[in-house]
This record gives C-alpha cells, structure tokens and sequence, in this order.
C-alpha cells in the first residue's frame, strides 16, 4: 500500500489531492486546522476508497506539532511514499507598511512548517524509496506563481513561496540519489477560498481548476526515481503568465 501525509487537507487543493489520492488506494494521513473538519474528511476519504486514513488537527504555525504528524504516520503506516505540503496563509500588503507579526506568521506557516516536516520525514520516506526502487518517493509543496515572479503587494507571500521553490530545489539536489525528489508546484489563482477575496478582478471562472493541480500532482507521484521536475508553473489562460 502506497501512502501519504497531506497537510491542508480538509478543503480546497488539499481536499482535492487527498480524494484522488484515495481512490488511487493510498493510506492517508490527513491534517488541517479544524478537528471536526478533518475527521469528517477522513471518513468521506475510507469511503472513497482509502483502506486506512488517521487524522490529526495542527496549526502549521506550533512547530513543535509538526514533528508529532510525522510519527503519527510513521506508527501507522512505517514508511511514506509522499510528503504533499499543502497548507498555507494568504496575507498581502505593501512592504513599507506590512507589520512585523504577520510577517513572522505568514513565515513560520508558508516556509518553517514546510521545512521541519520534511526533516521529520526523511527517514520515512527514503526507507519507502528503498523499498520501491521503480518510483522511489515524493515530496510535493504547494508554491505560488507570486514565488517565482514579483507580484505587488504580495512581498512576504511570495517570498515564502520563492523559498519554498528553492527548498524543494535543495532537497532534490540532497535526497534524489536515494530517490527521494521534491517538486514545488507554483499555479497563478485557483478557484478556492483562498481566492475568494480577488474575484472582483479575476472572475471565479477564469481560475485555475482545483482538478488541474491535482492532475499535476499525480504527474508527479507517476513520474520514475530516475526523473525531476523541481518546479513547475502553472499560469491562467489567456494570463500573461507573470501574474497570478
């Protein structure tokens, strides 16, 4: 049984990646914010077809929690085939105004959580591309357009973002001949929660798919140990592709 830790699960892209990772018959370890949220979705992912989903509430920004995820799964499941950072926070503003708090939350939920997790998970997941030397393991983070091209008002989302680009980068560079690589996938606006605030410029329906990124996603987990995509982009048709 092929298995995963998805954080940010209980809605949105997160939602979207555990349900199809479900019915590919993954085990799951799913988390979000919200306990009654998370339990709820874990029963809907049994019933779509997970043989065995655990879950566990965790605010990516108490990152003496985080390593306790990782050891969740690890007691469950002994090893991990995938490692999807999905979990985020939106926070936008002009650098000479930005305070200083949201800084650091926005910091220590986009960047620091994605970083002790995969500590935490590298044993886990380099003993599962030991033990499946055909696709070895996967570590996937959900990056931002904005990380890869400047967007105003969004400096400290899209620096956390750029560093995620550059940490999957590292982490591929470290790990991928034992056959763990990393990706960071980086859409432009998706049609989410996350982007309700915009829709008065970018219209709903001119979105990114949630579909889409998890089609990226199983890409991704389908490609050989012997293949690297470190980053991918995904822009908005008829977007000039520098802009969310």
């Amino acid at each position: 049984m092929r298995t995963a830790l998805i954080t940010g699960a209980s809605r949105g892209i997160g939602r979207g990646i555990a349900l199809s990772l479900a019915q590919q018959g993954y085990g799951l370890t799913v988390t979000s914010r919200s306990e009654s949220g998370i339990a709820t979705l874990a029963g809907q992912l049994r019933d779509a077809g997970s043989p065995m989903t655990v879950h566990r509430a965790a605010d990516m920004a108490d990152r003496q929690a985080l390593p306790g995820l990782v050891a969740l799964h690890g007691e469950t499941f002994g090893s991990m085939n995938a490692l999807i950072v999905n979990a985020g926070v939106g926070t936008a503003g002009p650098v000479d105004s930005f305070r200083t708090d949201r800084l650091d939350k926005t910091v220590e939920v986009n960047f620091t959580a994605a970083f002790v997790l995969i500590q935490a998970a590298l044993p886990l997941l380099r003993s599962a591309a030991d033990a499946d030397p055909a696709l070895g393991a996967k570590v996937i983070a959900m990056s931002s357009i904005t990380g890869a091209y400047a967007e105003s008002g969004l400096a400290v989302y899209g620096a956390t973002k750029a560093a995620l680009l550059s940490l999957m980068e590292t982490v591929n560079l470290e790990e991928g001949a034992r056959g763990v690589t990393a990706s960071a996938i980086a859409p432009g606006y998706v049609e989410t929660d996350m982007s309700a605030w915009v829709t008065d410029t970018v219209p709903a329906d001119t979105m990114i798919r949630v579909s889409d990124v998890v089609a990226v996603v199983n890409m991704l987990l389908g490609l050989s140990r012997n293949t690297s995509i470190t980053r991918i982009v995904m822009s908005r048709s008829g977007a000039s592709g520098y802009h969310a």
